[in-house]
């Protein structure tokens, strides 16, 4: 496969988790102190499978522009999200809301690095 292919495939499957994550936070704030389990798995499985494939195009063919700062801020970010799951959500602990707010923050900047580098 192409690696620009599988750069714009990787942004693609990032912006559906963070369509997810948009549902999810959408959750917190109207007063659930967690998403379904099912939810947030799928949340860090797609995660996972973009910045998988980011690291392999990138490893086999080069990073485009800004897409290694990228991909170092969804990392950032994806160990954010990696706490909330093993510390809050899996001990049944209602999700901080200020955590909650800087994995998104972090994750949508790296998001948007990565696109602009990707299709620019």
């Amino acid at each position: 496969m192409e690696a620009g292919l599988m750069f714009r495939t990787a942004v693609v499957l990032l912006a559906l988790t963070g369509a997810g994550g948009l549902l999810m936070a959408g959750l917190r704030f109207s007063g659930r102190p967690r998403p379904p389990h099912w939810m947030a798995m799928g949340h860090g499985l797609l995660a996972g499978s973009g910045l998988t494939l980011i690291l392999y195009a990138g490893i086999v063919s080069g990073f485009p522009g800004g897409a290694a700062l990228g991909l170092a801020l969804l990392v950032v970010a994806a160990l954010g999200g990696l706490m909330l799951n093993l510390r809050y959500h899996a001990n049944g602990l209602a999700l901080p809301v200020w955590m909650v707010l800087v994995h998104a923050a972090i994750a949508v900047i790296g998001l948007v690095v990565l696109a602009v580098a990707v299709w620019k």
